[in-house]
């Protein structure tokens, strides 16, 4: 039977993964797979991640019961995993530091890397600056509008910012025009890609740096109801926060685990929505095999979301692979479901969630009043929502208050 956590040693987990790769890049993506492997297993290389994120994210993020949310809904208990604590404002500053430490041990000088939602931009930037590196950002026009905040914080922390005027000038365009990039000149580069996607190892690596999120989450569930939980929630786009909290209870069939993706505007129309996991098919992307919104003739098709971290037309192949086999159940929010969820959770918790993380609170909306109150729900809470807040007021409609 395939694992459900380890990809075998070409990097298939199942029928998806792998590295399919122009000649040009085998050797720079074999040498980051080498110094991964040789990395993971040495103390020294562990304990200086590990006390970074202790003494520099903030780790472990609170595992918070949403008391009010809970009474609203009826129904199960909901529990936040509060990445948006973490220092930058999400889960993504996990697998950047331990990327970044990853080149800094191989001698690049050099962090590159793609972002949507912005926010792995913004770690990444953080963590070469911390870590003494260079850092240059690609990023689709269409989000650097809608994410000016978060190139605002990437720039002031030192990165070069690239607006990628390709394509659909999103998430997709983004990681195309980074590699292009990589591949003129690794050398001095670590490409630090910002998911659970790509060629092997970085489903793998960037899996493992996030797993840190379920680790603790399945600790503090213990300390406080004293038992697993019922089930898990987490968004999908590439899908790291999802591995990130789902990889610990992998192995526990009594825990139900659902990966909520984009129906955008709708599900219906091609480009108006990214719900790769419910209508897509195998084919290849970014170097790997994996389910993928495409044409006929096997093209990336347009996507959207109102989540810049979520409008990505492919998804980790390990997610393919635990959909292949019934282990984690996907399903969808819509546009409207995740604003009114976002809402609903300011006025509720006092929290303002990320958007990308409101899909998954959509579906908590949705499945907590069908389960019993003795039942848990653990929400990963994967980012905070102050980058989307200008973009939210103008959908809103919410003005300026006038001058007294």
């Amino acid at each position: 039977m395939t694992s459900l956590i380890d990809a075998d040693p070409d990097g298939f987990f199942g029928a998806y993964g792998g590295h399919f790769l122009p000649p040009h890049l085998e050797e720079p993506i074999a040498e980051v797979a080498a110094a991964y492997a040789e990395a993971r297993q040495d103390p020294q290389f562990m304990a200086e991640y590990n006390a970074l994120l202790a003494d520099y994210v903030g780790r472990p993020s609170p595992l918070f019961l949403a008391h009010r949310l809970t009474a609203e809904l009826g129904g199960a208990k909901i529990y936040l995993k509060r990445e948006d604590l973490n220092h930058t404002g999400a889960h993504k500053i996990n697998h950047c530091l331990g990327e970044g430490l990853l080149a800094k041990r191989m001698g690049k000088k050099r962090l590159l890397a793609e972002t949507g939602a912005g926010q792995h931009g913004v770690a990444l930037a953080t963590a070469a600056a911390i870590l003494g590196l260079e850092c240059e950002i690609h990023m689709g026009a269409i989000d650097v509008a809608k994410q000016h905040p978060n190139v605002v914080r990437m720039e002031l922390l030192g990165a070069k910012v690239v607006s990628v005027e390709s394509g659909g000038r999103c998430l997709k365009d983004a990681v195309d025009s980074a590699f292009g990039v990589f591949a003129a000149d690794y050398a001095d580069t670590f490409f630090a890609i910002g998911s659970v996607v790509g060629p092997h190892p970085y489903p793998s690596m960037v899996r493992d740096f996030q797993s840190i999120v379920g680790s603790e989450a399945r600790t503090q569930i213990q300390e406080k109801e004293g038992r697993l939980p019922d089930a898990l929630i987490a968004c999908v786009g590439g899908g790291s926060n999802a591995m990130g909290l789902f990889t610990a209870f992998l192995q526990d069939e009594s825990v139900k685990m659902y990966g909520v993706e984009p129906s955008g505007k709708d599900i219906t129309v091609t480009g108006d929505h990214a719900a790769t996991m419910t209508l897509g098919s195998d084919g290849m992307l970014h170097g790997m095999k994996t389910l993928l919104l495409q044409d006929d003739a096997g093209e990336p098709a347009p996507v959207h979301s109102i989540a810049s971290g979520l409008d990505y037309p492919g998804v980790g192949p390990q997610h393919a692979h635990l959909k292949d086999v019934g282990r984690v159940e996907y399903v969808t929010a819509s546009d409207h479901e995740t604003v009114e969820a976002f809402r609903t959770l300011c006025r509720t918790e006092g929290i303002i969630p990320a958007l990308e993380s409101s899909h998954a609170i959509a579906h908590a909306v949705k499945v907590a009043p069908t389960m019993g109150n003795d039942e848990i729900i653990i929400v990963n809470l994967s980012g905070r929502g102050d980058k989307d807040i200008d973009y939210i007021a103008e959908r809103l409609g919410i003005e300026e208050p006038e001058p007294a």
